[in-house]
């Protein structure tokens, strides 16, 4: 992964999902770039520098995270970016080719009962770049094991699986595959993309009403340090972002959560 993205939210937050992202590139060459997006205005007036001064602000917040967190050699670049957050953070990401967002599963949302706020929800929802999601207060951890649940083992394109790849080669990492049954399976998901299953070392199948559940079932079994989904165009997982928060009775994971982006 030569280039990832941060999108910076509330400082706080910013400051530990950063941090996991430095030591997530530790080794590589992989570049970082942060962001943090300043909204849009129509002021007229006296008010017509307000962009000024939210960009400057901007600015601020930025530099009082990198100046909070050890960038052990990283190269990492920042920049403000005026707009509305999730088509900001795309069409960087894509000016840049980046390989991998990370974002905290909360930014700014003080509601004890949200999994993902805003940000990671618009990301998972409106982008077709994989995030990793770092719950709150997560410390980096070297990935051993990662367990990853599936509907189906159809996948349209091996660019799907990269990131995936990445992490297992980079890290010595295994895979743990389950393949959830769920009452809306279908015969031809009982197929398997012949370079996921070269990659899996453990794989089970299990009937559940949602992949979620499929997760829970068995994540303590299997004690992962990261979770893997794919989001389809149609399913539970688009279900689940529609509007963009993910509540904790829905769907929550304490540890990193990978969401590769599928076409199917």
């Amino acid at each position: 992964m030569e280039n990832i993205l941060v999108p910076i939210g509330s400082s706080k937050n910013a400051v530990n999902t950063l941090q996991y992202a430095i030591d997530f590139v530790q080794g590589t060459n992989a570049k970082i770039y942060i962001i943090k997006v300043y909204g849009l205005t129509t002021a007229a007036n006296s008010m017509k520098n307000i962009d000024a001064v939210l960009e400057k602000d901007s600015d601020k917040e930025l530099k009082e995270v990198l100046d909070a967190v050890n960038p052990k050699g990283a190269t990492i670049i920042s920049k403000s970016i005026k707009g509305t957050i999730a088509d900001s953070i795309e069409r960087v990401a894509k000016q840049l080719k980046v390989a991998l967002i990370i974002s905290s599963a909360k930014s700014i949302s003080t509601d004890q009962e949200v999994f993902l706020g805003k940000i990671a929800g618009g990301l998972i929802k409106g982008t077709n770049i994989p995030v990793l999601v770092i719950p709150k207060g997560y410390q980096f951890k070297k990935v051993s094991k990662v367990l990853m649940a599936i509907k189906s083992g159809i996948i349209s394109s091996s660019d799907v699986l990269t990131p995936l790849k990445d992490i297992i080669q980079r890290f010595g990492a295994t895979l743990d595959l389950i393949r959830v049954i769920t009452p809306k399976s279908k015969p031809e998901d009982a197929e398997m993309n012949d370079e996921l299953k070269s990659l899996v070392v453990n794989f089970k199948i299990t009937e559940n009403g949602t992949i979620f559940q499929g997760v829970l079932e068995h994540i303590h079994e299997s004690n992962p340090d990261m979770v893997c989904v794919i989001r389809r165009k149609r399913g539970f997982f688009v279900r689940l972002w529609e509007h963009d928060r993910v509540y904790k009775k829905d769907f929550e994971s304490r540890i990193p959560l990978l969401v590769l982006k599928g076409a199917f």
